[in-house]
């Protein structure tokens, strides 16, 4: 029973036209082979699996095919034969990881001075140059500036930095990319049909991910895939053998961040946990996922339309906005960076999502444009923006007070709010919270059960210590959690900001140089843009 040959081996490109993602190196290459311009040392660099070896030996074709010097070597005769299974004799391979010293590099260029025997041109392969030791560069350098015409050198390494200047300045350089997703997919694609497995388009885009822009590893992880599903690659499984995390999984984090469920959030970490699911690969993949709302944002073109999940990526990217969307991503790369430095990947991973709870801003969520808790009144908004009259007052309506007492201890707190100097925590936890009681000595303050999260005894220590600082008295501060009648510090500083941004958005649809130009020229006002002015003032202030 003969042996299978593994896909890396099996489908490695033997001539130009069968590369894939290198077009630039290509019709580099091919022209000076077209037109006879040969270089004596060529150095190939980029990262692995991206074809600097594939490329060389093609190139070894190409310069010793027995039809003549090529870009199309024919493949049949015995130089080409020879030289794809590796054991061409005028083709000496060198691995500079294993042979740094300078005897072997000796050795190499000793050979150099004889003519190839049975080929046009002697070729010597070197693979990691950047391994050799100092004295072997130096012990090259002369031959490499001035080889015999019959003798031709091709280096690849991943690491150009450490090659010595002397020696770049004496090769013809050639960069090579990472290979994009897309294209690693189209060529799964191929051999998967020429190799006749069955296979759906999103396990191939988890593959062309995880391979990281390297079609050898693209290839080996196909080769895992295919033994992984007997004889099939189906999503599931290479999600299974990736460890990769289910995109439901990412989008309901999301969807319970944007409700500001804390214990929905972590109910969702726990059901990742018993799954023994990577927490490092969670945090990368909704870092990908947080990418993809905000592209949906500013160029919804750039979704692929065959992405499984994009709808959901687009309902999602209507009720954050772009400040929320670049505040995760920051969060969850640097939560990402510190996993080594937690207790655990579960803490780490769970104190990431309460951190994005925590530095999620208190304000009013978008819908279509409007604030959601203020849907009822959208047509009064809107009808104020289309006649340009001033903002009616109940556009945003305060809450109901219960009555004039029982409002008049949270009006004295948020006086209080006001001046107290904290910062960070302890400031959310005042902004948060609404005044139940407060008589002489004593204050009863309640937070809202989406914001419990503050309630650390040491952000109480710091709110009461600032309210005694502030009072000039020892006080009693308790607190306790429960509905609220919408009457927080933050929500009011929200309130007159949606309404001044309303009144900004009114303004200046009703100048009469903005109404020319959307009347006459089709124009689109970007309603993300305006700022009232008293905002622009403070952010030029700021900077």
């Amino acid at each position: 029973m003969s042996q299978s040959q593994v896909l890396a081996r099996k489908w490695r490109p033997k001539n130009f036209s069968e590369l894939t993602g290198q077009d630039h190196i290509v019709t580099a290459i091919t022209h000076s082979l077209e037109q006879n311009r040969l270089h004596h040392a060529y150095l190939f660099t980029g990262t692995r699996g991206v074809g600097k070896t594939t490329i060389a030996r093609i190139l070894a074709r190409a310069l010793n095919c027995e039809t003549g010097v090529t870009a199309m070597p024919c493949g049949q005769c015995s130089a080409c034969i020879a030289i794809d299974k590796g054991n061409f004799v005028d083709l000496v391979e060198l691995d500079a990881a294993s042979n740094t010293q300078v005897d072997s590099m000796r050795e190499l260029l000793e050979s150099a001075c004889y003519a190839p025997t049975a080929a046009r041109y002697k070729v010597y392969l070197i693979d990691e140059v950047h391994m050799l030791s100092k004295s072997a560069f130096n012990a090259m350098l002369k031959t490499l500036e001035e080889p015999p015409e019959h003798v031709k050198f091709i280096l690849a390494t991943t690491d150009p930095q450490k090659i010595p200047v002397t020696v770049l300045s004496r090769c013809l350089q050639f960069n090579l990319k990472q290979i994009p997703v897309a294209l690693i997919v189209t060529y799964l694609e191929k051999i998967l049909s020429q190799e006749q497995v069955v296979s759906d388009s999103a396990s191939l885009r988890l593959l062309g991910r995880a391979a990281q822009g390297s079609m050898r590893d693209a290839l080996s992880l196909l080769d895992q895939a295919i033994a992984y599903g007997k004889g099939a690659v189906t999503e599931a499984n290479v999600r299974a053998m990736l460890g990769v995390i289910e995109q439901d999984y990412l989008l309901a984090l999301l969807e319970a961040l944007v409700r500001k469920d804390a214990v929905k959030l972590l109910s969702i970490a726990d059901e990742m946990e018993a799954r023994s699911l990577s927490m490092d690969n969670a945090l990368q993949d909704l870092a990908t996922v947080l990418h993809l709302l905000a592209m949906a944002q500013v160029a919804p073109q750039a979704i692929d339309e065959t992405l499984p999940e994009r709808e959901q990526i687009f309902a999602l990217a209507e009720r954050f906005t772009a400040e929320d969307i670049q505040l995760f991503y920051q969060i969850a790369l640097h939560g990402r960076q510190d996993l080594n430095l937690a207790p655990d990947e579960y803490a780490g991973f769970t104190m990431t999502l309460m951190r994005m709870l925590a530095f999620f801003p208190d304000r009013l969520l978008p819908e279509k444009g409007f604030p959601k808790q203020f849907a009822k009144d959208e047509s009064a908004l809107q009808a104020s923006i289309q006649t340009k009259e001033p903002l009616p007052d109940n556009a945003y309506p305060i809450p109901q007070k219960k009555s004039e007492q029982s409002d008049a201890p949270n009006q004295d707190w948020l006086t209080i709010v006001k001046q107290l100097n904290l910062g960070g925590m302890a400031k959310m936890l005042a902004q948060h919270c609404e005044a139940r009681s407060y008589s002489g000595d004593k204050i009863e303050l309640c937070v809202p059960e989406e914001h419990k999260y503050l309630l650390e005894k040491i952000y109480q220590d710091k709110l009461k210590a600032a309210v005694e600082s502030y009072l000039g008295k020892p006080i009693s501060m308790t607190f306790s959690i429960g509905s609220v009648t919408g009457m927080t510090s933050i929500a009011m500083q929200d309130r007159a900001k949606q309404a001044k941004q309303a009144e900004a958005i009114a303004a200046i649809e009703s100048d009469p140089v903005v109404r020319e130009l959307i009347e006459n020229f089709d124009a689109k006002l970007i309603v993300s843009s305006i700022k009232p002015v008293e905002q622009r003032r403070q952010k030029n202030d700021e900077s």
